[in-house]
């Protein structure tokens, strides 16, 4: 029992209780980042979950997170697409990478100048907390119901199974609380979807040797809390295995190396510098440079494995172009 990580979850929901309870009493700019926040840091929570925390058994794990605080996506689709992008030769690219945002240049020729602009502004900091959550929301839904729609069933249950779990957050919100849907949505579910890619915002990048692809960003204690650590996300990708709170060690202890590794790529001065940096500039291109790295790196060896055998879902599209 890795009791840090249970600690979380208790402070996560009690503090989501307490402020969804006494929401009419909170003025809207205290309600909105303490909701995303805590929406965020679920999501955290979840990623901990995915990677075999914080008990032996996953069904208790599974316990942890069943309440979907952030609605948008089943918990089952989540795992099985970010252990997918756990291989680690596939990072970034979009024709094996869920969790890639880039296009293929073939997909980058064939788009409309109107969503190469909107791809372009997406790849800057501020548009992608403002655009991110859309553009998630869009590849997912649209992707499942192609999925639905051509007799694919697989996904059926997690999505069946999720809506037990939003109808449980719902209902506490709208029910209990007397919260408008629309205002969880507004203040809770967007923005904490937003902070979520203040994370991912730059954490992989397509270069050719696939351990360079791989960010450590040094931030402070409210955003690594935050992410739970996952800013040192070289370090997480080299253990994946490892939990939480024993990464900033690990990441100390490997530090020379791990920078070695990934080529340097590292923020010292944590999101504020990245906020600088790409406020209004975009990060890089958003077609892919040679989409099927994969291939150019055969010899290098995953830190984890895909999926177990036989998983009863099917990856899909968390960020970006998936197998179009």
């Amino acid at each position: 029992m890795e009791w840090p990580t249970v600690l979380v979850a208790a402070t996560i929901y009690l503090l989501f209780g307490l402020l969804t309870w006494f929401h009419a009493e909170l003025p809207w700019w205290l309600l909105v980042p303490a909701g995303a926040y805590l929406v965020a840091w679920h999501g955290s929570l979840q990623h901990e979950v995915v990677h075999g925390h914080p008990t032996r058994w996953a069904w208790v794990n599974r316990l942890l997170v069943f309440p979907s605080l952030w609605l948008w996506i089943p918990f089952e689709l989540y795992r099985v697409s970010h252990l997918t992008h756990h291989i680690d030769r596939n990072i970034s690219d979009p024709t094996e990478d869920p969790e890639s945002y880039y296009l293929t240049p073939r997909q980058w020729a064939e788009a409309p100048a109107s969503e190469r602009a909107l791809l372009w502004v997406h790849n800057t900091f501020l548009g992608r907390l403002i655009l991110g959550p859309l553009r998630c929301l869009y590849r997912l839904y649209t992707s499942e119901v192609r999925r639905l729609l051509s007799g694919d069933t697989v996904n059926l249950r997690a999505w069946l199974t999720h809506a037990v779990s939003v109808a449980l957050v719902l209902g506490w919100v709208s029910w209990a609380c007397g919260m408008a849907v629309w205002q969880y949505l507004l203040f809770f579910v967007y923005p904490g979807m937003a902070l979520t890619l203040v994370r991912s915002f730059l954490e992989h990048r397509a270069v050719a040797a696939p351990e360079e692809r791989t960010v450590v960003v040094e931030a402070g204690p409210a955003m690594s809390l935050l992410f739970l650590n996952n800013n040192l996300h070289a370090a997480h990708h080299a253990e994946p295995g490892c939990p939480w709170y024993r990464l900033p060690a690990c990441y100390a202890e490997r530090k020379s190396e791990l920078l070695e590794r990934n080529g340097g790529y590292l923020y010292r001065g944590g999101y504020l510098e990245i906020l600088a940096r790409h406020l209004i500039w975009p990060k890089e291109h958003p077609r892919h440079p040679n989409a099927g790295l994969a291939s150019h790196a055969a010899t290098f060896v995953p830190t984890t494995p895909a999926v177990t055998p036989g998983a009863p879902v099917q990856p899909v599209p968390l960020s970006g172009e998936y197998r179009s």
